[in-house]
Parts: structure tokens; sequence; C-alpha cells
């Protein structure tokens, strides 16, 4: 799995929430769906973006750690890797 990135937080009406509150987390398909989107924008739609999609839908039927490894088509950055489990 890539490091996580920081997710931007947003000031609401009552001010930034302090203290021991949880953190927003992205979701571990974030990436692909960015790379989905990205497709969208590259050219003909129908060509860039099924690709990309299988993988986002590889991604979303997975369990965690099972992400597929397989290197984005349009994202600039490195794919997820898999820990090797050492029994």
């Amino acid at each position: 799995m890539s490091e996580p990135r920081p997710v931007p937080r947003r000031e609401s009406p009552w001010g930034m929430p302090e203290g021991e509150h949880r953190q927003p987390k992205p979701h571990r398909c974030n990436d692909r769906a960015e790379d989905v989107i990205q497709a969208c924008f590259e050219g003909n739609p129908f060509k860039t973006v099924p690709g990309p999609f299988k993988l986002f839908w590889r991604c979303m039927r997975s369990n965690p750690g099972e992400e597929p490894t397989e290197p984005y088509t349009y994202l600039q950055i490195d794919p997820p890797k898999r820990e090797a489990k050492l029994q």
C-alpha cells in the first residue's frame, strides 16, 4: 500500500476540531479513482477510460491489502506495493 497522503482539512463554521478527534484518511482506492478522472480528459474517453476503470473496479472489490499493483495509467505516482507476509 502506498504511503497515505494527508487529507486537507477545511474549517467549518464551528472552527477546526481540537483534541483527540478522528482524522479523515483517504480511501485506499482514491488514487485509482483519480486515474479514471484524469483518463476522462486524455483524448477519446471511450478509449482512455476502460483500462483505468477496470483497475479502479478491481481495487474497490478487493480486500484491504490486496489492491491491484499495476502501474497507474495517467498519475505520476508509484503503484501500491504488497507487503510480503512472512510466516
